[in-house]
């Protein structure tokens, strides 16, 4: 133990100390004090990990001998710690976090087992973390699979490490022959927001570019309703623009996988028309750029859809709109608006010269539009 000159030097020692006390009941209260310290602190985050708490934290968590509610307290103070910087993830990563709270969802506990989940979404949706570490144990898939059920929360959280840890082929395979779809399908019409939403990002995933999901997925029911009709009634314009995006996401993809027609209604009338309203200034300018970006996709090899799209709400002029950010504006009033516009200005202007060259590419008369709608944005 250190002196209290020690302590004083460095408050979070006294933290780490207390989680070696030879009373259980002082270590769970030294945990429940370090997680109150923790909140919203990352410099006392940082500090911790220094000073060596996530080992000590992992071992509480991974003994039987400690009691349910400190190994729950442990998996949220590590939680915690993962919500501070990417240096705090690669830390957390390095102390093997992972395959600890994967043996901890094996518990009865379904509180812990919520906890452990929360603390892996919040790793792995990093982007230090290697999500294949979530694919090296073949036993874990199915295990979360089984876990679906247990509760909105352990859906919510399963289904977002799913759609953040599907990168490859390979990935999305593992995930469709361990049953993604069938015990993911009920999901997008859970009372809860979250998971509906974190069930259709993992079709989205799971869909791109991968024609053995996609004509999977145009058979599947759900509640006795086709599954493109679930798709298609979260794309209207009631719903929440990032539900709209994702299924129109997963439709297109769906679509470029020749599942779905591009003559298909659902398409014609619902998705296009959804993507093309993205790409209007009154949305955020990710949004915009997302809207545009799979529009382009979805229209790329077909001059019918391009037809219609560039016929649609203006489409072509819309887009000039894409080469004004920053604005001379948004520097006036608010600087930190324009610090948003200039880090997505680039990714704008990328966006619309794809959709541009996505209109033009099969048609001589689009491509007459194009390049005067062109010249227009670059005239502004």
């Amino acid at each position: 133990m250190l002196s209290d000159v020690e302590h004083s030097v460095n408050p979070g020692r006294h933290y780490v100390d207390r989680l070696f006390d030879p009373d259980p009941q002082k270590v769970l209260q030294g945990v429940i004090d370090m997680k109150n310290a923790v909140i919203g602190n990352n410099k006392q985050k940082a500090n911790l990990i220094v000073l060596g708490a996530v080992p000590r934290l992992l071992y509480l968590l991974q003994q039987s001998s400690s009691s349910m509610e400190l190994r729950t307290e442990c998996a949220v103070v590590l939680g915690s710690l993962a919500m501070g910087t990417e240096n705090n993830i690669k830390s957390l990563v390095d102390c093997h976090i992972i395959p600890a709270l994967l043996q901890g969802l094996l518990s009865s506990d379904l509180i812990f087992i919520e906890a452990c989940l929360r603390c892996l979404r919040t790793v792995f949706i990093s982007p230090v973390t290697p999500v294949q570490l979530l694919y090296t144990d073949p036993t874990v898939i199915p295990h979360l699979m089984s876990l679906l059920s247990n509760s909105l929360r352990t859906q919510e959280y399963i289904t977002q490490i799913f759609s953040h840890c599907c990168k490859t082929p390979e990935h999305q395979t593992i995930l469709f022959n361990h049953g993604a779809i069938q015990n993911i399908a009920p999901l997008l019409i859970s009372p809860s927001y979250k998971v509906r939403m974190q069930a259709l990002k993992c079709f989205s995933v799971l869909a791109y570019e991968n024609t053995q999901v996609s004509m999977t997925l145009v058979n599947v029911l759900v509640d006795g309703e086709l599954l493109t009709q679930v798709f298609v009634k979260m794309m209207q314009r009631d719903q929440p623009i990032e539900m709209q995006l994702t299924a129109a996401k997963c439709l297109t993809y769906m679509c470029r996988a020749s599942a779905i027609r591009t003559d298909d209604s659902c398409i014609v009338l619902k998705t296009l028309p959804c993507l093309v309203r993205m790409c209007s200034k009154e949305h955020l300018l990710e949004e915009r750029v997302e809207g545009a970006e799979t529009l382009a996709y979805l229209m790329e090899p077909d001059v019918e859809l391009q037809r219609i799209a560039s016929t649609t709400d203006h489409l072509v002029a819309m887009l000039a709109d894409y080469f004004k950010y920053p604005s001379s504006v948004s520097a006036i009033t608010d600087i930190k608006r324009l610090d948003h516009d200039l880090k997505h200005a680039h990714e704008l202007r990328q966006a619309a010269f794809k959709l541009y060259a996505s209109l033009g590419s099969n048609d001589e008369d689009i491509r007459k539009k194009v390049p005067s709608g062109l010249r227009l944005c670059l005239l502004m």
